[in-house]
């Protein structure tokens, strides 16, 4: 397919859409991005993505493809050349999709919760549980990555991009609140996974730096610029 066939729709503070940016930079795949304002219900996401009306939204051609999650399996799938992101091995494959699952279930509506939050004790309530879920996180780090640098093992692989698209937002919410989350102490995997995918992963050029996030939310309260899928 040519590089100028696709096209990604999305706002680039999204988490959702970095997603995509990831896959695609995994799989070194040229693309036209197509910025919009997520809380814009434009002609061209309704048409596009009708049912969830919500961004990413991947052009390949003819074919469009919508959720996150979703479109990055179908970048997997469709460009075979490059690495993998989903692995071969079935029990492996079924493991990493219920780690994804996990994210953006359970996990990631706690830290919205959490960002949102107004008193001090619910933002302690949420801390908590967020915590609890990186241990579980953690615990899946150690066993997914085989004492290697990543969830994919020595490649950035689907839970890699699940996780890794939210580091930046989890870097604001613990300026925001004044408390470390992703503490080195008690997930030290998780810890030294998140710098590499900063300092030394083929993606790390398109990571959600937490300096420009912060700019975006001077001017959005409560935060929403990750509403998307």
């Amino acid at each position: 397919m040519a590089s100028n066939d696709v096209k990604l729709l999305g706002a680039w503070p999204s988490a959702f859409v970095n997603r995509v940016m990831m896959a695609l930079k995994i799989k070194s795949i040229e693309y036209e991005f197509i910025e919009t304002n997520p809380h814009e219900k434009t002609e061209l996401l309704v048409k596009s993505n009708p049912v969830h009306k919500k961004i990413p939204v991947l052009f390949c051609g003819d074919k469009i493809i919508c959720e996150s999650l979703v479109i990055v399996q179908y970048i997997d799938d469709a460009w075979v050349n490059g690495p993998s992101i989903l692995p071969s091995d079935p029990y492996d494959r079924a493991v990493a999709r219920f780690w994804a699952a996990y994210i953006d279930e359970r996990w990631f509506p706690l830290l919205k919760t959490l960002r949102n939050a107004t008193g001090e004790e619910a933002k302690i309530e949420a801390t908590e549980k967020i915590c609890e879920g990186l241990v579980l996180l953690e615990d899946a780090f150690v066993k997914c990555s085989r004492g290697k640098a990543f969830f994919g093992g020595e490649n950035i692989g689907y839970v890699d991009i699940a996780l890794g698209c939210q580091v930046g937002w989890l870097k604001v919410t613990e300026s925001l609140i004044g408390t470390k989350i992703l503490d080195e102490t008690k997930t030290p995997g998780l810890f030294g996974w998140a710098e590499r995918l900063y300092s030394d992963s083929p993606v790390k050029d398109v990571m959600l730096q937490a300096e420009k996030l912060s700019e975006v939310l001077k001017g959005i309260k409560p935060m929403s610029t990750t509403a998307s899928d």
